[in-house]
């Protein structure tokens, strides 16, 4: 076999090949993080027989996917190696040399001298999943903050807005009213018809004619400030809010395409859809790195925490909320759901509830059951057949 070591950088990466005798077949050679410095990468594999070329590089953020992405689609075998494999195997060296050049080489014996799994287009697809559904998580806190800040620029502009709308003010038939009428002087002026209009249009018919006359005449009654400032601050924020919303749907619909391409059978579980079940697969990654469920189970934090100290050991406690919060926010959604849609579920949660826990107390025990099911269904690769 033919092992090449890729070290990983910002800008340059250096590489060299050795064989399985341990012979230096390329010199240490720096090729740049774009599409020329891989072509040149490529070019100077080509001597060599393909099946015969192992690659491996350390899995270091994200400088290394393009790379990735570039090889494993023209058939190269290509692993992901941990940094603590190398740095364990780079204190084995008598002098104390810690280069690019010299971390190919390392790279290229820790392949040599330990197992690991090649990197296939569907272990691609799962890190895309996972980018998208922690980029997907940081909107929907954007979101959430901006709604909150625009909940107390109503509360000082228009207070007795949010009890007239019985759904309160998040919603579009509000939203358009706010953007063309963010003070109660503004609804008070406008037309009766054409704000008549407009709330039915923006309601989709929900709002009529009566719910115009009641809202004008709140609005002539209204305590509320007149300050400008404030009135610039709700139109931008809604503006801010909706743009977001586009985002969202932008963000799951990619999630969604990518999770039908890789048919994963984690979809046959009733009450998932395709964003927590796309952000579960994306979090997990490659099942085989767990070797049980336990251990799949605190990657996610959802194991319970251990308090023991001399002969005291406590037998009522938190779970440790420790690993992936992404993970442990979708398990936690995702079973919510199934409870929904599934009696063995239903029944679980019941139990627990009957025995004194709170809500989200049996439903963090409705996520741990459902983290043993995931991980037998995705290491057999079976579908989901609970009653």
């Amino acid at each position: 076999m033919i092992y090449v070591g890729i070290d990983i950088a910002k800008f340059n990466h250096y590489a060299s090949a050795m064989s399985s005798d341990g012979e230096v077949l390329l010199e240490p050679f720096k090729f740049t993080n774009d599409n020329d410095g891989f072509c040149f990468l490529v070019s100077r594999l080509s001597s060599f027989d393909m099946d015969q070329i192992i690659i491996g590089l350390e899995s270091t953020a994200h400088y290394g996917n393009n790379l990735l992405s570039f090889l494993v689609p023209k058939g190269y075998k290509v692993c992901l190696i941990n940094p603590i494999q190398t740095s364990t195997m780079r204190k084995n060296n008598i002098r104390k040399t810690k280069t690019d050049k010299v971390d190919t080489f390392i790279i290229c014996k820790t392949l040599m001298m330990h197992p690991h799994r090649f990197v296939t287009l569907y272990d691609i697809g799962l890190m895309q999943l996972k980018n998208l559904g922690r980029f997907r998580q940081k909107i929907v806190k954007q979101r959430t903050r901006l709604k909150i800040q625009l909940t107390s620029y109503v509360d000082q502009v228009f207070p007795e807005l949010q009890y007239f709308f019985k759904s309160g003010i998040h919603q579009k038939g509000c939203y358009a009213l706010l953007k063309e009428a963010p003070s109660p002087d503004a609804v008070a002026s406008m037309h009766l018809t054409h704000l008549t209009h407009l709330l039915r249009l923006a309601s989709h018919g929900h709002f009529q004619k009566e719910t115009a006359v009641e809202l004008r005449v709140l609005a002539q009654k209204s305590v509320g400030s007149s300050d400008k400032s404030l009135s610039i601050q709700i139109t931008q924020s809604i503006e801010q809010i909706e743009l977001l919303d586009r985002q969202l749907e932008m963000i799951e619909s990619e999630m969604k395409d990518i999770v039908s391409s890789l048919d994963s059978v984690i979809m046959t579980i009733p009450g998932i859809g395709y964003v927590n079940g796309g952000m579960i697969l994306g979090e997990i990654g490659d099942i085989h790195r767990f070797s049980s469920p336990c251990k799949l189970l605190a990657f996610a934090g959802l194991d319970p925490s251990v308090y023991q100290s001399g002969n005291f050991e406590a037998k009522h406690t938190r779970m440790s909320k420790r690993g992936s919060r992404s993970l442990r926010y979708a398990l936690i959604n995702a079973a919510h759901n199934v409870v929904k849609n599934n009696a063995t579920f239903r029944d679980y949660y019941n139990q627990k509830m009957s025995e004194g826990r709170s809500h989200y107390n049996a439903l963090g025990h409705c996520a741990g059951k459902l983290v043993r099911i995931i991980y037998k269904m995705l290491s057999d690769d079976v579908p989901f057949n609970l009653a």
